[in-house]
């Protein structure tokens, strides 16, 4: 198990390095001047030395290579400059927003994980039966709609059918964590919709496939429960196909909270993102980018020492 856990974290660091590259690199060709943008904001005159002289103080006049360096350099330190709109420091502004997002993205997947196994476990026992009907109707419903869709069907519905707006805005959880709850609950719902009917979908393939093994007729024949017969001997050897699919779609979350967090009025990284698309914040669009990539690197690098963990036959060597 070591040495397969080494390998995959060998593979992990050049593949950050690989992504802080590209982002990098990105950020480079893609039209657009911060100095310009910021000399040019509410439409003021500047000259040609005076371009010239904030695009030697931002360093964009450098080469390419030699920014990359200086960049990667601070950010290995947790230092990805200063914010060309805010005017303060890129980690001033995220501090507080990494964990809104972070709690967003972790009570969708809560939310889509404890519904949706319960439900694609309870379809695959009892086949053709009125759940096991309503369930595919879900997946297949689940999978079509997008998350910002989800999330606008959803705030109709309520506003609609009971006359109510769900909070909009954000209270910090360790401040207030009951209406912390109440703002966050919509948005963790919009953003797991289309995860609970994929992940119930794989769930329910793979029990369906399992229940047809002959030790799972063993263990039914030895008399034990079928409450046990489905979790110890069905859902746990399931789970693999279930892993899977749960990180990719928590890494995939990190990026739907962009949208959700901007229909909902929470202050997290995917509005500043979107703020700093606009205003041309190349030090905070690379920052946001780089640590929703490492994120989700990281939980795909969770998800693959668990393999190891769950099943010896994937190991390496």
């Amino acid at each position: 198990m070591s040495q397969y856990a080494l390998k995959r974290v060998g593979l992990f660091i050049p593949t950050v390095l690989l992504l802080t590259i590209i982002v990098f690199a990105l950020m480079s060709l893609i039209p657009g001047d911060p100095a310009l943008a910021i000399l040019s904001d509410g439409e003021g005159s500047y000259t040609q030395r005076e371009l010239d002289n904030l695009r030697h103080e931002l360093g964009t006049d450098r080469p390419i290579a030699v920014q990359y360096v200086d960049w990667i350099g601070g950010a290995l330190k947790g230092d990805f400059g200063d914010s060309l709109w805010f005017n303060a420091p890129v980690m001033t502004e995220l501090k507080h927003r990494i964990p809104r997002t972070l709690e967003l993205a972790v009570l969708a997947i809560v939310l889509a994980v404890g519904l949706s196994v319960p439900l694609g476990v309870f379809s695959a026992i009892r086949p053709d039966g009125w759940l096991d009907h309503a369930s595919r109707v879900f997946s297949l419903v689940g999978v079509s709609i997008p998350n910002f869709l989800a999330a606008i069907l959803l705030i109709l519905f309520l506003v609609r059918t009971f006359g109510w707006l769900p909070p909009l805005g954000y209270a910090e959880l360790w401040n207030d964590p009951l209406t912390n709850l109440k703002q966050m609950a919509f948005p963790a719902l919009a953003l797991a919709f289309y995860d609970m009917a994929f992940i119930a979908r794989v769930t329910r393939s793979s029990m369906m496939e399992i229940i047809r093994e002959d030790y799972m007729r063993t263990a039914r024949a030895k008399g034990l429960s079928e409450r046990v017969v489905v979790m110890r001997h069905g859902l746990k050897n399931a789970a693999l196909p279930i892993l899977t699919m749960t990180g990719w779609q928590f890494g995939r979350l990190f990026e739907g909270a962009i949208i959700i967090e901007t229909i909902f009025l929470i202050p997290g990284m995917g509005r500043i993102l979107i703020e700093a698309v606009f205003q041309f914040d190349f030090p905070m669009i690379q920052a946001v980018i780089v640590i929703i990539g490492v994120g989700i690197l990281t939980i795909n690098l969770a998800v693959d020492l668990l393999y190891g963990w769950l099943d010896p036959r994937i190991r390496y060597g």
